[in-house]
């Protein structure tokens, strides 16, 4: 079909917009990447204002990857978004389960409750005093305990059980499976594409942990990175690791800006490596439940 002038206007309109967005949108992104690897000289120099480094320098890097409290708050980000990950998979999987078989007794009720926390949040002081009562203030499991499992995904999940054929199920039960084996041998391998979308949503999500770090944990070494990062980037005239830029230029004459550069791509480098991988599973997990008949 041959396009008209102004199907071709259109067109042109729209790539140049898109283009522009595409532009304003990374070029910030860009130009943290670039100044994290400027010297101190070149950055001195031109006031900040890099496009292109003429001479590359990982000191800023090095710094961070040799400070203490840097690598104590990656180390808990870390653990929160692998540990918090697979135990929110396995709760949120099991709850969808249940709910997905129709025989479950009260499964209205449940379900409506679920709803319910969905559409009223229970708020900070009441979540607050729960940690407390639980003796998990200053605990690391204080940032994966209260977000354990979404209802929002767990609806999700249960729609894309509820989208597998019963013969197999029916099939599985004739060779001897309970539901126990179901749900790990039939189920859960049919369910890599939802796994793998749900579980990128609940690493970001603690890997990004900031707000819950702020509430509950009072000891500095046990915060995640984002905390320091926030410390880094606002208040770097505090006592804890934000300082480090402080530190830095007084003991290796590094400009903070730098370091403050190199800790945001450390923060951001590791959902951006891993989401390339995921992308094929990651599309055909988002269109769960879309589709109906």
């Amino acid at each position: 079909m041959k396009e008209s002038s102004g199907d071709r206007l259109f067109n042109i309109a729209n790539i140049t917009i898109l283009v522009i967005i595409g532009i304003v949108t990374l070029f910030p992104l860009y130009y943290v990447f670039v100044v994290s690897f400027a010297t101190p000289y070149e950055y001195v120099e031109k006031n900040g204002f890099i496009l292109f480094p003429t001479e590359w320098t990982l000191a800023s890097y090095k710094y961070l990857l040799t400070t203490s409290a840097f690598m104590k708050s990656t180390g808990v980000s870390a653990f929160l978004a692998t540990v918090g990950t697979a135990l929110s998979l396995v709760v949120t999987a099991g709850i969808a389960f249940g709910l997905s078989r129709k025989r479950l007794r009260g499964r209205k009720i449940i379900l409506m409750l679920i709803l319910f926390t969905i559409l009223f949040n229970p708020g900070i002081i009441p979540q607050y005093i729960l940690v407390r009562d639980l003796g998990l203030i200053n605990s690391v499991w204080s940032l994966i305990l209260p977000v354990l499992s979404s209802g929002w995904y767990v609806i999700l999940m249960k729609s894309f059980f509820d989208n597998i054929p019963t013969e197999l199920e029916e099939a599985a039960t004739i060779d001897g499976c309970n539901d126990l084996g179901i749900f790990f041998r039939i189920v859960l391998p049919l369910s890599i594409p939802a796994l793998v979308a749900f579980g990128l949503f609940y690493a970001v999500a603690y890997w990004n942990t900031f707000f819950n770090a702020i509430l509950f944990i009072n000891d500095f070494d046990k915060v995640p990175l984002q905390v320091v990062l926030r410390n880094m980037l606002i208040d770097s005239d505090t006592s804890t690791s934000g300082a480090a830029a402080v530190e830095m230029v007084s003991e290796q004459q590094l400009p903070a800006q730098t370091i403050k550069m190199a800790a945001v791509v450390i923060s951001t480098l590791p959902i951006l490596l891993i989401y390339p991988f995921l992308q094929k599973h990651f599309a055909k997990g988002v269109m769960l439940g879309s589709v109906k008949g």
